[in-house]
């Protein structure tokens, strides 16, 4: 079972145990000792999890954090639990207190359903007093499976994760503050459209007439531009399609709404790291503009000249396992695990024999490079 199935196993376990559960400590056995237990650390070995962490502050001794996950036997994650029903907002201080008294880099505070992942991005040594990453196991995204995958015991990087922690805490209230613009924009907001738009004087009464104008009009922009993309996929989806590969992908499209297509695909970083590796590799031989790519639900595509009737490859990097998807003459397709984006290079040649053979009609079965994956 891959990161993904695990992280949905345990939150139908949730939705279906918390009515039951009516303590933290219940809490911490049924949700939360599991869930560090998907992210690969042995809950049971005090060599990568400490329970009860004394995080002693200035004089006052004997405080403790419920759980310390370990790296080089020091503290790299904090975690404070509460009860399944208690409002995480009123609890962050004390984690805060427990932070600045160690060297760990990472905080987790978390009731088992809401989990807020903490660190020191605006000042160093000092934790935000906003996550850089939060959500709902009930409700859990595709894209933050990605980040939380950075956590697993097999990837743990401090360094990476620093690094996109801070993109993606800023990212984040990017969205929401233009999520509630969107929704009621405020008089800043409409103050700069009126100022870009309007010759007259930005008095309070425009200001009160421009405010449901902008709203209006922002909402009418989401709903065209999703009308677009929709119509732009059932536009694609009434293509001709011919060989096995578009066959499956024609009968897998099918038994989903686009809409419900569109809810659930979620295009990662590394995706398309893979995928500008893979164009870097072929623009020298071919015209890198006919390089492009179709995601979907279970794997990411790259394609020549943006037709699902000539893939090159499938990158299948939803598990904690990464593969690339290889074809040969008949269109069978072996998989070949990858340890790091780089690795990619070594499938050159097998690449370029696949774009050769959409050109010219020849190809070459993929020489071996490492033992594949059925």
């Amino acid at each position: 079972m891959d990161f993904k199935d695990e992280l949905k196993q345990l939150a139908e376990r949730v939705v279906k145990l918390k009515e039951r559960i009516q303590t933290e400590e219940a809490t911490k056995n049924a949700f939360i000792m599991p869930f560090i237990q998907c992210l690969g650390y042995d809950v049971f070995n005090p060599l990568e999890v400490v329970p009860e962490y004394v995080a002693d502050i200035g004089i006052k001794k004997g405080e403790k954090v419920d759980y310390a996950i370990l790296k080089d036997d020091k503290p790299a994650i904090l975690i404070e639990c509460k009860w399944w029903g208690e409002n995480l907002d009123l609890h962050n201080t004390q984690l805060f207190r427990y932070f600045t008294a160690t060297n760990a880099k990472f905080a987790l505070l978390t009731n088992g359903i809401n989990f807020k992942f903490y660190s020191d991005i605006v000042e160093t040594n000092k934790m935000d007093e906003k996550p850089f990453l939060d959500f709902d196991i009930t409700s859990i995204k595709d894209g933050v499976i990605e980040e939380l995958k950075k956590f697993h015991k097999s990837y743990f990087n401090i360094e990476e994760i620093v690094n996109s922690a801070s993109e993606l805490k800023y990212a984040n209230e990017i969205k929401a503050l233009m999520s509630n613009e969107l929704k009621t924009p405020s008089e800043n907001f409409v103050r700069f459209i009126v100022g870009q738009i309007y010759p007259g004087r930005a008095t309070e009464k425009v200001i009160t007439q421009f405010t449901e104008i902008i709203r209006k009009s922002l909402t009418q922009l989401v709903n065209d531009i999703v009308n677009e993309k929709i119509k732009s996929a059932l536009d694609k989806e009434n293509e001709p399609k011919s060989d096995n590969i578009s066959v499956v992908e024609n009968v897998a499209e099918q038994n989903l709404s686009k809409d419900e297509n569109e809810n659930k695909i979620e295009t990662t970083e590394i995706e398309l790291e893979g995928f500008y590796t893979i164009k870097s590799i072929l623009r020298t031989k071919f015209d890198a503009n006919r390089i492009t790519y179709k995601d979907t639900q279970n794997y990411f595509g790259i394609l020549l000249d943006d037709n699902t009737r000539k893939t090159i490859c499938r990158l299948w990097f939803n598990g904690v396992k990464k593969y690339i998807g290889l074809f040969d003459a008949n269109k069978n397709e072996t998989k070949y695990e990858i340890k790091a984006i780089d690795d990619i290079y070594k499938y050159s040649e097998q690449l370029f024999q696949i774009v050769m053979h959409y050109d010219s009609g020849q190809i070459n079965r993929p020489v071996q490079q490492a033992e594949p994956t059925n």
